[in-house]
């Protein structure tokens, strides 16, 4: 497929590859929601755990990333990494299950806002105003969306709005990591340990019989997300990056659409506004980051 695609420009295939990433990930939530109607959910996790993990220890195998040794600065580093992903996987995959899709997926939305608030405050990235204003305005578009104080708002948005925080610790963490560790390495030691603590808590929360089909649903699941990580790699190493990160946003789009298809969800008004006005936010504040890169590169060469 990438072949047939070389005669496209690289941001034009860049753009698409991401598209195509986030309808893996959309996909890989929707298998997961399914499951956990006749499975308990850290049953269902474990279960992708495995093949998942199998998976990216057979491509760390295959590209000599096992051979790699890890310094203790990006053992740290992973442990955050491992932790956030822990964590926020288990609440917001708790939060999907209780949730609409695209209502939990929209709330995901707000993780570059808090990303970038974040990088603010722990790494002394500078924000200026700009941006501050704009992650205010994305974090109303979470309130609009998860309504306080309505009938539709419940335990589960809040875990969705812990899983934001969480993520966006493992994605600091992983900022950390030195380019000495393998992609694959790093992801696959991320999705051992996830699948490590699922199975430990399933054991206590109980496990169902797995009939066929949950089998095939699990192996659909776990391909699509291999496809999201995929692809999501091939697209940053494809076009530039002011081009193809916005298009993680059509994971929103994904979800409305699968949510609608597998569940019969249809997303009211007050959803549609509210991830309108995230998505705009998180755009806003990317394109205001590629600025102030391009300024202080500029800066730095006229010093020289």
């Amino acid at each position: 497929m990438i072949r047939h695609l070389a005669g496209l420009a690289p941001n034009m295939r860049g753009a698409l590859f991401m598209v195509i990433a986030m309808a893996g990930f959309s996909c890989n939530d929707a298998m997961i929601k399914l499951l956990a109607l006749d499975l308990d959910l850290y049953q269902a996790i474990f279960l992708r755990g495995m093949v998942v993990t199998t998976a990216f220890a057979a491509l760390a195998a295959a590209t000599g990333g096992l051979r790699r040794r890890i310094g203790a600065r990006d053992r740290r580093a992973l442990t955050g990494r491992t932790i956030g992903e822990i964590l926020g996987a288990f609440c917001f995959l708790t939060a999907l299950t209780q949730l609409p899709m695209a209502n939990a997926t929209a709330i995901l939305q707000s993780m570059p806002l808090a990303i970038t608030l974040a990088a603010a405050w722990m790494l002394n990235e500078p924000v200026g105003w700009r941006r501050y204003a704009a992650i205010a305005v994305g974090f109303f578009g979470v309130l609009v969306i998860v309504r306080p104080g309505s009938e539709g708002f419940n335990a589960y948005a809040l875990l969705a709005l812990i899983a934001v925080g969480l993520f966006s610790l493992r994605d600091l963490s992983t900022r950390l990591i030195s380019p000495d560790v393998p992609t694959f390495l790093a992801a696959g030691i991320t999705s051992a340990f996830t699948t490590l603590a699922a199975g430990i808590v399933s054991i206590f929360t109980g496990w169902h019989p797995v009939a066929p089909e949950h089998l095939l649903i699990l192996v659909i699941g776990s391909a699509c997300l291999m496809i999201g990580y995929s692809f999501s790699i091939i697209a940053m190493r494809t076009g530039d990056v002011a081009v193809i990160s916005p298009f993680r946003y059509t994971l929103l789009i994904w979800a409305m659409l699968l949510g609608w298809a597998v569940y019969g969800d249809i997303p009211d008004v007050w959803m549609v506004v509210g991830a309108l006005i995230v998505v705009a936010s998180g755009i806003y504040t990317f394109n205001r980051e590629r600025r102030a890169a391009r300024n202080l590169t500029a800066r730095t060469a006229q010093t020289r």
